[in-house]
């Protein structure tokens, strides 16, 4: 098997520190931050003068990370900030999680707002989508027992 395991998801934001308090207080774990740049950096990206803050945040069993970069050069291009959960491209994040309304309220301290409802489906799970920080639809998800 070529593949061994998936390592991150590599998410661009404008605001570095907001996006990381948002998701350690969803749970994540900061796992440490750099600056990246210079000409390797430029070749592996195709951008040229690439100045990067990033930050990798994980999941508490270690298995899931997230890359957050905030690009001080080039500058950053804007995408459709609040597109609809039908959009092309990665639309959602999904994490399993405990005391579903808590950390709804938590986060939306953190202004995140809830996009539909809070739903039962089933037996099985209660599920949210709320939008995070730079639009991120972020679904959380809890077994019913």
């Amino acid at each position: 098997m070529t593949i061994q395991r998936m390592d991150n998801v590599g998410i661009v934001v404008d605001d570095l520190a907001g996006a990381v308090a948002f998701f350690v207080e969803l749970g994540l774990e900061l796992e440490g931050e750099a600056s990246v740049e210079g000409p390797d950096v430029d070749r592996l990206v195709a951008l040229d003068g690439v100045r990067c803050d990033m930050a990798v945040v994980r999941t508490p069993d270690g298995h899931g990370r997230l890359e957050l970069m905030k690009f001080r050069s080039p500058q950053a291009t804007a995408g459709e900030a609040n597109a609809p959960v039908n959009a092309f491209g990665i639309r959602r994040i999904m994490f399993d999680v405990k005391d579903i309304e808590g950390v709804i309220a938590r986060l939306r301290s953190r202004g995140a707002e809830l996009i539909g409802d809070l739903v039962r489906y089933g037996d099985s799970y209660q599920l949210a989508y709320i939008r995070g920080p730079e639009g991120l639809i972020v679904a959380l998800a809890e077994k019913i027992n």
